[in-house]
């Protein structure tokens, strides 16, 4: 006779042998929610990314033509400023004392002058004498317009529309002739970004490449720029080659010396194109092959498909071959599913 304990071990012998001979799994047979994301054609070249600073088109450092002493500075750092406004001037008293010993000493050239011709009419003196008072005179006479335009430009005056970047110098400060006194932007060229490049990047590109900007502080806003000056050379200091973009856009917050994010797009990138899908959406990549999983509408499951990756930017990967633009793929939760699975497509959130 069995005990009772032996008749229950095996009786949940024979239901294990039974579940395994035939019995339906549930987890396979669940319906795995998954989303999705449609392959879309892009640029067939990688965009170049770097780092490039903003800056007035016209960026200048305004100095006195003659040295002296600072009478004052009428502007400070950022302020707007109109074409013809004095920023600054210096102190006139040497100056205006130069000018008017100019002058005198053209009034006594030009009588020395007269009393020569007199003379030389009354055969007093010879010719050569009366030629070598002419040419003092004239000599005196471009000293006094030397003098006047050296006065004309002891003030430094507002050459456009701009705006104050740096004060260089101060009030009372002697400064020489053609120090720097004031850096100034002009506002009627715009903005420029300037960047600079490896020489594996700068060949590939050429002038009206497109790029698109983004500043840390403007976040969510995009700006467009082209490539507007490639360099000749190298710079000698650093081997980098200096590349300007032109700021499509105007923008009030935008200040000279802001850094900005920039993707630009090579003239190779326009030659053809490329189909992109999320790197999401990429399984078991080595090195150029990789596959995706991509969903069958019809029959509501997902397929295994081979594809060789022609480069990554990104979050976004660029396939060489293996898949069409328009295909839809699994992102979310492709690691979970198998070929022929089916799925149950989800929206993101």
């Amino acid at each position: 006779m069995l005990r009772p304990t032996l008749i229950l071990t095996l009786g949940l012998a024979l239901a294990a042998c039974g579940a395994g001979n035939g019995a339906v799994n549930p987890e396979a047979e669940r319906v795995l929610p998954v989303a999705l994301a449609t392959a879309a054609p892009g640029p067939a070249a990688p965009p170049i990314r770097t780092t490039a600073v903003l800056a007035h088109k016209d960026e200048m450092r305004l100095a006195f033509k003659v040295g002296g002493v600072i009478a004052e500075i009428t502007v400070d750092e950022g302020a707007a400023v109109k074409a013809g406004d004095v920023l600054a001037r210096l102190e006139m008293a040497e100056i205006g004392s130069q000018v008017e010993q100019t002058r005198q000493w053209l009034a006594k050239a030009q009588r020395d002058l007269e009393r020569g011709e007199r003379l030389y009419a009354e055969q007093v003196i010879p010719l050569e004498a009366l030629q070598d008072l002419r040419t003092q005179r004239d000599i005196a006479a471009q000293n006094v317009k030397a003098m006047a335009f050296n006065r004309e430009y002891a003030e430094i005056v507002a050459p456009a529309d701009g705006v104050i970047l740096r004060k260089l110098a101060m009030a009372r400060e002697t400064v020489a002739p053609g120090a720097p006194v004031l850096a100034f932007g002009s506002a009627t060229q715009g903005y420029v970004l300037k960047a600079s490049l490896s020489d594996r990047d700068v060949v590939q590109l050429a002038l009206d490449d497109v790029a698109t900007v983004r500043f840390d502080a403007l976040p969510g806003v995009a700006f467009d720029a082209v490539v507007s000056r490639l360099p000749a050379a190298a710079d000698a200091r650093t081997g980098m080659f200096d590349v300007e973009l032109a700021l499509g856009a105007r923008d009030a917050r935008l200040k000279s010396g802001l850094v900005a994010r920039v993707a630009l797009i090579p003239a190779s990138a326009s030659d053809g194109e490329r189909v992109h899908v999320p790197i999401a959406a990429i399984l078991e990549g080595d090195r150029e092959r990789a596959s995706v999983y991509v969903y069958d509408e019809a029959q509501q499951s997902v397929s295994r498909r081979a594809v060789e990756v022609a480069f990554i930017d990104g979050d976004t990967v660029a396939l060489a071959r293996g898949l069409d633009p328009g295909a839809r793929v699994v992102t979310d939760g492709a690691a979970y599913v198998v070929d022929g699975r089916r799925v149950r497509v989800v929206e993101r959130p």
